[in-house]
């Protein structure tokens, strides 16, 4: 044991782990801990039934699956447009490419009731996009479609942000090599470039749906916040406690952490899964030969 201690202590560089793994303990159970438990001792005394009659109310069912299914859909388009916006900020050199990146962290700055109002603006029927829209038959601002292109527009600079530095340290002499192997831009792109970039992406993508689903204000003024149709469950929540409903806020509100928490498990589980691959297929360069069966 004496030993098992000590090669843990050689391992250790910067001293006062056991300071700071106590103030790691301490924060976080302050700050996250502590009211996810309070709303589990809320939701606790209403009883079983009382619970299961508040969350699978018809209402409730609706707001749950508009707002972890349009969390997902947009979440699923940012992997593939944030993936492609970080691409062609990395990777190609054009005017005001400074502003369009800067352009990118937008929504973590603006507020997210301005850009709400924003977006309900431009989309609504007289607006700048929704009037030509309209009148292809196609209606953004209050409707769902309203609700997935503000939880896109939020959502965007997370993957963006965790590709584009994977993207910059990726060495580009593994991408020639293939071409010169004779690989076509899409094999090279399938076996030599996702590997790299997917762990990443994915992080993102968990980053952009976790944010969808706790956001309110971008979404309740482009929804139209008709329940049934386009109510998020954070509205529903809200709209019982402005009820004083104490006890159905905190049981929709469980439900939601619940479901959220097994959904961001299964994404994590799905990065890990990705990342271990990506590491076992990343060719080495050594390896980097016509074998590999690149080409063709």
């Amino acid at each position: 044991m004496p030993l098992f201690a000590a090669g843990l202590r050689r391992k250790s560089i910067i001293p006062g782990f056991g300071l700071t793994l106590g103030f790691t303990v301490c924060y976080l159970s302050l700050i996250v801990l502590l009211p996810l438990a309070a709303t589990f001792v809320e939701t606790s005394k209403i009883g079983w039934h009382e619970f299961w009659r508040i969350v699978t109310g018809p209402r409730a069912v609706a707001a749950y699956g508009l707002s972890f299914g349009a969390s997902l859909i947009a979440a699923g388009m940012n992997f593939f447009l944030g993936t492609l916006v970080a691409w062609v900020l990395v990777r190609y050199q054009f005017p005001f490419k400074r502003i369009l990146d800067s352009l990118v962290d937008l929504p973590f700055a603006l507020p997210t009731a301005v850009a709400g109002i924003a977006l309900t603006t431009i989309y609504a029927p007289n607006g700048l996009f929704g009037r030509p829209l309209a009148a292809l038959g196609i209606h953004v601002a209050f409707t769902r479609l309203g609700i997935v292109v503000a939880l896109t527009f939020i959502g965007l600079p997370f993957v963006v942000r965790t590709v584009q530095p994977v993207l910059e340290d990726l060495d580009r002499e593994l991408e020639e090599a293939a071409a010169s192997l004779g690989a076509t831009r899409w094999k090279t792109f399938t076996r030599v470039l996702y590997p790299a970039i997917a762990p990443a992406a994915i992080t993102g993508f968990a980053l952009a749906f976790a944010r969808g689903v706790g956001e309110y204000g971008s979404v309740i003024f482009i929804a139209g916040n008709m329940p049934m149709r386009t109510e998020i469950a954070p509205l529903l929540i809200v709209t019982k406690l402005e009820e004083y409903d104490y006890s159905g806020a905190t049981a929709i509100a469980t439900l939601m952490l619940l479901i959220s928490f097994v959904l961001l498990l299964g994404i994590n589980m799905l990065q890990r899964w990705s990342g271990g691959r990506g590491e076992r297929d990343a060719p080495e360069e050594p390896l980097l030969t016509p074998a590999m069966g690149l080409s063709g």
